[in-house]
């Protein structure tokens, strides 16, 4: 049984109107009970707001242009002052009265001139018969305008007396729009975000571990089909948040185990998923990478890292300038043939890590509280961790705690080349 019924309009073009506009039926319906039948006078304004990309633009056009109903339809970033907004919607008018497309020019200076040739435009029987409905979109510019062009439109019917409808679309609430000195109060309709269980689930796993909107959303775009296999194969419907949890939590938790989604492909998740794999199979998959950091924090990080696997002797070799040329072999022992991370991070002070700091970082950072902050919370993120005593003499020690594959991502994201700076890799 459809679900939008109106008995001005018929049914056929109604169930086409309902297969256009999904999950939209209960706004549409709405609308049409205000319009109400064609040659009823409607709501001298409409204001309908909600989050981007949730269908507002779209319901409105599909919903006018499908039951041809004459309208104008405005962007008001395109035209951006009274004068553009006021003719744009004079020149669309009289194309809709014509039937014929507008080549002479119109100007309209003043809003006395816009209701004096919105009369004339209106004048023939076809729009004098049914309600023309004029759509602002992007509507908060209004706001950047003349102080009497918000409250004319939202009187526009009685300004004019013609049988319009001004209908505003925005991205921001009434109560940002609403004169100090008071104006007619439209009918307000919210349209709600589409998708809101899906984007609840994905936000109550990830969002503790990434901040990063471009990020959530492309966790979002990747993960929305195996949200959506119990609806496909007929086992739930949208409607059944429990099964549809229990279907893609198991998938989310491998989401988790991976690095940053961005350090692997679409098609190599994707991949990893069909073939029930563990995201371990992929080469420098790391759960820490989910952090994000200050700026400084990677390079004290870096810096972290350095000292714990690199000799203190190495130091001169590789951060103080003019030290002329120095071969490995004259830093190596006898004993000296383990790689240092075979045998694991070393533990440092503190004054050595601020001197791989400074010489890391192009500009001189000074030793502020804010440094040392941002010290304590690497190791309450469990990314460095204290060795010992904090006592007054020796000063507090500490050792990187991160793997090398972990190191060289962040490393990447301020285009530093760490291995160039580890003995190791010498």
């Amino acid at each position: 049984m459809p679900n939008l019924e109106h008995p001005a309009y018929p049914a056929a073009d109604l169930l086409h109107l309902e297969s256009l506009v999904p999950c939209r039926e209960s706004q549409v319906s709405t609308l049409l009970s205000i319009f109400g039948e064609r040659q009823q006078f409607s709501f001298p304004s409409v204001f309908i707001y909600g989050h981007t990309s949730s269908g507002k633009t779209y319901v409105m056009q599909t919903l006018l242009t499908t039951l041809q109903l004459p309208h104008v339809f405005v962007n008001c970033v395109e035209y951006f002052t009274s004068r553009l907004l006021l003719e744009e919607i004079l020149i669309q008018l009289q194309s809709c009265s014509s039937g014929t497309e507008q080549t002479s020019p119109v100007h309209c200076d003043t809003l006395n001139d816009f209701v004096r040739l919105f009369k004339q435009a209106v004048a023939n029987r076809e729009l004098q018969d049914q309600t023309l409905y004029i759509v602002l979109d992007r509507a908060e510019q209004l706001r950047e305008m003349e102080a009497n062009i918000l409250p004319a439109f939202l009187r526009l019917q009685e300004l004019t007396d013609r049988n319009v409808t001004v209908i505003l679309l925005s991205e921001v609430v009434w109560e940002l729009f609403r004169p100090n000195i008071g104006c007619f109060e439209p009918f307000t309709m919210y349209f709600p975000d589409f998708y809101a269980a899906y984007i609840n689930i994905l936000l109550g796993v990830f969002y503790m571990v990434c901040r990063d909107l471009k990020e959530l959303r492309h966790l979002a775009a990747l993960n929305f089909a195996k949200y959506c296999e119990p609806v496909v194969r007929g086992e739930a419907n949208e409607r059944d948040t429990r099964k549809l949890w229990k279907n893609i939590e198991p998938h989310l938790k491998k989401a988790m185990q991976t690095v940053y989604l961005r350090e692997i492909s679409s098609s190599q998740w994707e991949r990893l998923q069909h073939d029930g794999g563990e995201p371990g199979q992929l080469k420098g998959l790391s759960a820490h990478t989910h952090v994000e950091l200050p700026y400084y924090s990677k390079f004290l990080l870096i810096a972290a890292y350095l000292a714990s696997y690199n000799p203190v002797r190495t130091d001169k070799r590789f951060f103080l300038k003019h030290h002329g040329k120095i071969r490995k072999t004259n830093f190596m022992k006898k004993h000296e043939k383990t790689s240092n991370h075979l045998l694991g991070p070393k533990p440092f002070p503190l004054d050595r890590l601020l001197a791989i700091l400074y010489s890391i970082v192009d500009n001189r950072v000074a030793p502020t509280a804010n440094i040392f902050s941002q010290i304590t919370s690497l190791v309450t993120l469990q990314l460095l961790s204290m060795v010992g005593q904090n006592d007054q003499l020796d000063g507090p020690r500490y050792k990187c705690t991160v793997s090398l594959d972990f190191i060289r991502a962040i490393a990447r994201t301020v285009n530093f080349d760490i291995i160039k700076y580890l003995y190791d890799f010498l």
